[in-house]
């Protein structure tokens, strides 16, 4: 593809920077600098402003409330957001279900549940992963069984993100235990507020609340709330990941890191020169950016694909596999950089009145992020997973 940005597209990258710049909430800038964790409203503020203006869901279709954008559009609004590092939009509904009910869904469900995907109106979890069940996902055991015109559903789920915030949960459930294990599986959509439902927190490393567990029993869902045929769920689940994995490459975002890295590396710190005269840490640098550069052009030439009708294929594994590892990467370096002032046991400690940690403001959150991105080569079905489907569906083997 022509990747040299035509008038057009500068002028739409005008417009891109002149909105975020005017309507980016100050607010959240504020604890962003901080490091503060932030609430589900914090989420949500930018999320219903990029609504307000029909932002929201830039890779939807224009039918179902997308904005009709080019791939070099779409492009550059994640470069822009990115650059001015704008909160990431929650992606269970918008990136994950909201693709799986307008491409699977009935008239029906895509009436009940988009439009109030894309105000915001319902937050969305993802029930796939159980204790035993993570990259093996096929072999999950949570079971539905047919009661009159509901399913009840019985099981646990594990690492399901932001799910205490959650109003709707998309669900991989085991609708028959007598067939190959990809062909018993069904593909629900559960009211998180449904009895039975209890939703007990896992705290990180990093002492966040992030991720839980997910505990069903005896939960009733109605058979109007599966998407697609019964035991056909894999086909959803299989769709859904493909296009998660695409967004786990994150090449924005990672430019963003690594612009400050080189940030910290070229000022001095105790008194040391700039780490970038190391030249050990200049070539870690200069390989990260390499590597980063030629997995931008991968993920254009996936844009290029999706605009002309083509779904993400085996390069979204590509994508996961490259992506997850340099963010993984850009935190490793951050840790480095910040020395023992990245240290886990300082964050919080401060000078009488705990207020100010000990060490440059940018060192305190090294170590947890260092920890918390750990996962990203694991989620979204494991790196390991993906060099086996690259070698099947690419190299044939």
């Amino acid at each position: 593809m022509d990747i040299d940005f035509s008038p057009e597209d500068l002028a739409f990258r005008d417009e891109v920077r002149t909105f975020i710049a005017e309507n980016y909430p100050a607010d959240l800038r504020g604890k962003q600098d901080e490091g503060d964790e932030l609430a589900k409203e914090d989420f949500l503020a930018w999320h219903r402003i990029l609504h307000k203006q029909g932002w929201v869901a830039p890779a939807w279709p224009v039918e179902y409330g997308g904005t009709g954008w080019t791939p070099t559009q779409r492009f550059i609004w994640s470069e822009e957001t990115s650059r001015a590092d704008c909160i990431r939009l929650m992606p269970f509904g918008l990136s994950m279900v909201g693709p799986v009910i307008y491409t699977f869904g009935t008239p029906e469900q895509k009436a009940k549940f988009l439009p109030r995907i894309l105000s915001g109106d319902d937050w969305w979890c993802q029930g796939y992963s159980e204790p035993g069940a993570g990259s093996d996902l096929a072999s999950l055991r949570t079971k539905a069984e047919r009661d009159g015109d509901d399913y009840i559903v019985n099981g646990q789920k594990t690492w399901t993100t932001m799910a205490q915030h959650a109003d709707w949960g998309f669900f991989l459930v085991r609708t028959n235990p007598d067939v190959k294990q990809q062909e018993g599986i069904s593909f629900l959509l559960i009211d998180m507020k449904t009895p039975g439902i209890e939703v007990r927190p896992i705290i990180t490393l990093g002492g966040e609340h992030e991720v839980n567990e997910v505990f069903l029993d005896n939960v009733r869902v109605p058979i109007e709330n599966r998407v697609y045929e019964e035991d056909k769920g894999w086909t959803c689940a299989k769709f859904l990941l493909a296009h998660e994995r695409t967004g786990i490459a994150g090449v924005a975002g990672s430019k963003r890191g690594i612009e400050k890295i080189k940030a910290i590396a070229t000022t001095e710190m105790d008194g040391d020169k700039p780490l970038l005269s190391n030249p050990f840490f200049r070539r870690k640098v200069a390989e990260l950016e390499m590597d980063l550069t030629a997995l931008e052009y991968t993920e254009l030439r996936t844009l290029a694909g999706e605009a002309a009708g083509k779904g993400p294929g085996p390069e979204s594994s590509v994508l996961k596999i490259k992506g997850s590892e340099i963010q993984q990467r850009i935190t490793e370096l951050a840790l480095e950089a910040a020395g023992h002032y990245g240290a886990p046991y300082f964050r919080g400690f401060g000078e009488g009145d705990n207020e100010h940690p000990i060490g440059p403001d940018w060192a305190h959150r090294t170590a947890p992020s260092y920890f918390n991105v750990r996962k990203t080569t694991i989620y979204g079905g494991s790196n390991e997973v993906q060099r086996q489907i690259i070698a099947k569906m690419v190299l044939g083997l």
